[in-house]
């Protein structure tokens, strides 16, 4: 990921540049929606993370991985205590 919108903008030109021939649909279609995909870039960087995944399947999934992690975490810990 680039650490600045312009460095995304160069990216995605270039990334646009390479594939318009064999792929232009998707081309043509990030470069229609250039300026949604990067938005988050206009909020500072720690908000990225959760600016980038407005999928709301896609963002339970990763609050029930991280909840399952925090809880085998403790009873790894926990079976360790005695």
């Amino acid at each position: 990921m680039a650490e600045t919108k312009k460095d995304a903008v160069a990216a995605l030109e270039a990334f646009v540049e390479t594939y318009q021939i064999k792929y232009e649909r998707a081309a043509d279609c990030l470069t229609k929606d250039r300026d949604a995909l990067l938005a988050f870039y206009d909020f500072p960087a720690e908000h990225w993370k959760h600016l980038r995944t407005t999928n709301p399947i896609e963002s339970k999934q990763a609050q029930d991985r991280a909840i399952d992690d925090f809880n085998a975490s403790r009873r790894s810990y926990a079976g360790t205590a005695s």
